[in-house]
């Protein structure tokens, strides 16, 4: 089975694209409103900031989590041993960022957070009654005023062949948050888990948008959007000395919003983050 990228702008998009979420997890989105070019400035001039030892001046905050976090410090997928082979950058409006990155970066964080909203109010609308009746307030409402939506830069950097034997750039897992807005990559990699086992690449047409559901969503609906695993392979060949930046957005709820009877939006993540080893336990 293959994704099939689904055009913003049809008179049948909201309903396509749920239908799409609801079969694989996943999303893909063409002739959206975020233009290619800014996406394109902010891979070259966040692979100027992976390259460059400054990144070090930008270390991470270990309790609101902004800033760098460096390879030795990168996330253990939920289950896996080996540390996934990354390193990566966390903005959030009130925290650290170089000047020279935020312009460009604070323009993005902004127009994906807008799109990313409106795809969550489609997935209210065609959410069965039955399912809409397990949301504590309207879906798009969780959203409103949030300070914990996270956009990460990614870097995969080039393999040198004496990585750890197993490790790959990212183990399987699912993400935390509502939905995950990610524009295409500068190179593939990024595959989905089908119902059936196997591994889908995803498309990675530069200008297309990935959207995927996470454990929140899944949790809310009391399991009809499922949250699927997904994860970024290694390169083969000649690929394997291209580095690779990746622009998650992660979509989360103020931390008061209650997800179900088990959960609020805080207890959820805090649980999350002692899993993936980023808080201790």
């Amino acid at each position: 089975m293959q994704l099939q990228a689904i055009d913003y702008t049809s008179p049948t998009a909201a309903e396509d694209f749920v239908k799409s979420l609801r079969e694989t997890g996943f999303g893909v989105l063409k002739n959206h409103p975020i233009k290619k070019q800014l996406v394109s400035d902010i891979y070259q001039d966040w692979q100027e900031f992976f390259a460059d030892e400054s990144k070090y001046d930008y270390r991470y905050n270990v309790g609101p989590q902004d800033g760098y976090f460096s390879p030795k410090v990168a996330e253990t997928a939920k289950g896996h041993t080996k540390r996934d082979i990354k390193e990566y950058f966390h903005y959030y409006p009130w925290g650290q960022c170089p000047a020279k990155q935020k312009p460009f970066l604070e323009q993005y964080y902004g127009e994906a957070t807008r799109l990313a909203e409106e795809l969550l109010s489609w997935v209210e609308q065609h959410s069965p009654a039955d399912v809409a009746k397990h949301y504590s307030q309207p879906l798009s409402s969780m959203v409103e005023g949030s300070q914990q939506t996270l956009l990460r830069i990614l870097h995969y950097p080039p393999l040198k062949g004496d990585e750890e034997l197993g490790a790959i750039r990212a183990g399987a897992h699912e993400d935390i948050n509502l939905l995950t807005i990610l524009p295409s990559a500068n190179e593939p990699g990024l595959q989905v888990k089908a119902k059936d086992g196997t591994w889908m690449d995803v498309p990675c047409d530069f200008g297309t948008l990935i959207v995927n559901i996470g454990d929140m969503l899944q949790e809310a609906s009391g399991g009809y959007f499922p949250s699927t695993s997904h994860r970024v392979i290694n390169p083969e060949g000649a690929d394997k000395t291209k580095s690779r930046i990746s622009l998650p957005l992660f979509l989360h709820p103020k931390p008061e919003v209650v997800l179900s009877e088990r959960h609020t939006a805080k207890s959820y993540l805090h649980e999350r983050l002692v899993e993936l080893g980023v808080l201790p336990a």
